[in-house]
């Protein structure tokens, strides 16, 4: 059970700093830009692991552990998300809202099976 958790922690870890990094180098003032990457990224990174993973034996369960929930539960973001739609609420950019929630399901969702796609017919 440590070592899972250890694995979660150094893999959230350098996937929170990369969201970081990416997001501030990105964003603008008025369209979070890198937030929308990272999440659309991190979509299609979980669905190549995931799909990898269900595989079987091409990506241990602790390499799972660390790039699907550490890595990709790091660098993803709900609550940034969340509060970027807040603040285009805020200040009644209700076009903005909309387009960046819509989108983000969206090319979410597709990004996952676009990862799973990959996992599945290229590995």
């Amino acid at each position: 059970m440590i070592k899972s958790i250890l694995f979660v922690f150094l893999g959230g870890g350098l996937g929170s700093v990369l969201r970081y990094l990416i997001s501030k180098s990105v964003n603008t003032a008025t369209i979070p830009y890198g937030t929308f990457a990272v999440n659309i990224i991190g979509s299609l990174l979980i669905g190549i692991i995931l799909g990898l993973s269900a595989k079987g034996n091409i990506l241990t369960t602790n390499q799972t552990l660390f790039l699907a929930t550490g890595f990709c539960g790091g660098f993803t973001t709900f609550a940034t998300f969340a509060y970027e739609n807040q603040q285009f609420l805020k200040t009644g950019d209700f076009i903005s809202f909309a387009v960046y929630t819509i989108g983000s399901f969206i090319v979410g969702f597709l990004a996952i099976f676009l990862g799973l796609y990959l996992a599945n017919n290229y590995s």
